[in-house]
């Protein structure tokens, strides 16, 4: 065999091991690649320096979780044909191996029975606790006795083994859409009229009032918090996130009209890895300002936006219109170059547009200010 049939035939066999490369982390390296191809297609260059930096983060992390299981498994092999038991190795190497005053006992890769988990943050080194993946990752090259460099002082608490690798690996993305981002997008957006039957738009009409307790403010993507933020500076309205049986009758929809929108948008078909669906409720004074949909790094996987218009008729609001901008890319942010198009709610009307688009929803005029009167849409997201 020649040297590149060994190593593909030994990346073939890596891949297929939960216990290196997860199939969420497969996923999210699909969705980064698909990305970097799509927005460098014109840039052979630039798609190149992408796929190098990606094939070496993936790479110190493969290796150093295959040293992890290969060490593992050889120590099992010896304890196996020895019929010495992991705890009795532990006790014997402890006795003969005592650890410096202070200094916790260094534990002995492989020298257990469980699979590789990550650590509880805050014990490191401790006898016989299981130990994921560092931080830090070894070269290839280095002696797997050498000791991993302890962490950033100030720092305790960071995540630890496949996790901590996995937020590496969504950072290294966030950061490559940046590098790839075209210098200007132009607005662009699908609109189909009579989406549900009249029956189906009463149905979720009724079903939206019932559920008026239900709803919640709506949130913005921290960049900092775990979940989202209530910040009514940037947007104002409330949203219900379990809506029963219109989810999958929406979806539905969707899909069967999917290969058409995204032919009209220039978007290449991919396949649906998740999707999130809502339905949002904005009353008098209600808005949301200019942003994407996929901005953040727990969004980059969004892919497509669509937007459901339902309300009651006759119409009691005002305002409320979709704005998709074009926009030209200043720094690392988009920024509209003042023109847009326009969509004003329209009964059983839904619109689709890519995810990193830079829109916004105009101020609603509701005068009556009943929930009922109030400018409602089903929207939601597909994620690759």
């Amino acid at each position: 065999m020649t040297p590149k049939q060994i190593l593909d035939s030994f990346s073939e066999t890596l891949i297929q091991d939960e216990r290196i490369l997860s199939a969420q982390e497969r996923q999210l390296l699909t969705n980064l690649l698909s990305h970097a191809k799509d927005a460098a297609s014109d840039n052979l260059e630039m798609q190149e320096a992408v796929r190098r930096v990606i094939a070496n983060a993936v790479g110190e992390t493969v290796a150093q979780r295959a040293f992890s299981a290969l060490g593992e498994s050889i120590v099992e092999r010896i304890l196996g044909e020895s019929e010495i038991s992991p705890t009795d190795a532990a006790e014997t190497l402890a006795r003969k191996s005592p650890s410096p005053p202070g200094k916790a006992p260094t534990r002995t890769p492989g020298v257990r029975s469980n699979p590789v988990t990550p650590s509880t943050p805050g014990t490191p080194g401790t006898p016989g606790q299981p130990q994921g993946p560092q931080s830090n990752p070894l070269p290839p090259t280095r002696p797997l006795n050498t000791p991993i460099s302890p962490a950033t002082p100030g720092t305790p608490g960071q995540p630890q083994g496949p996790q901590a690798s996995f937020e590496r690996i969504a950072k290294a993305e966030a950061a490559l859409t940046v590098q790839v981002r075209p210098p200007q997008l132009k607005a662009r957006c699908v609109v189909l009229d009579e989406f549900l039957a009249p029956q189906e738009v009463e149905q979720l009409m009724r079903f939206a009032v019932e559920h008026e307790t239900s709803f919640r403010s709506s949130e913005v993507i921290s960049p900092i918090a775990e979940g989202g933020v209530v910040d009514y500076e940037h947007r104002r309205s409330r949203v219900l996130m379990e809506i029963g049986p219109y989810q999958d009758l929406v979806l539905k929809r969707i899909k069967a009209v999917l290969p058409s929108v995204l032919r009209k948008l220039g978007m290449e078909e991919f396949t649906i890895a998740e999707e999130e669906v809502q339905i949002t409720a904005s009353n008098d004074g209600d808005f949301f300002r200019f942003h994407s949909d996929n901005g953040s790094i727990r969004a980059a996987s969004r892919c497509l936006t669509f937007v459901y218009f339902f309300h009651r008729e006759p119409r009691q609001f005002e305002g409320g219109e979709l704005r998709i901008h074009d926009a030209r890319l200043e720094g690392e942010q988009y920024v509209s170059d003042g023109s847009y198009q326009a969509i004003p709610p329209q009964q059983n009307q839904i619109v689709f547009f890519p995810c990193e688009l830079l829109h916004e929803i105009t101020p609603v005029d509701c005068p009556s200010g009943q929930f009922a009167d109030s400018r409602f849409t089903l929207n939601g997201w597909l994620r690759r």
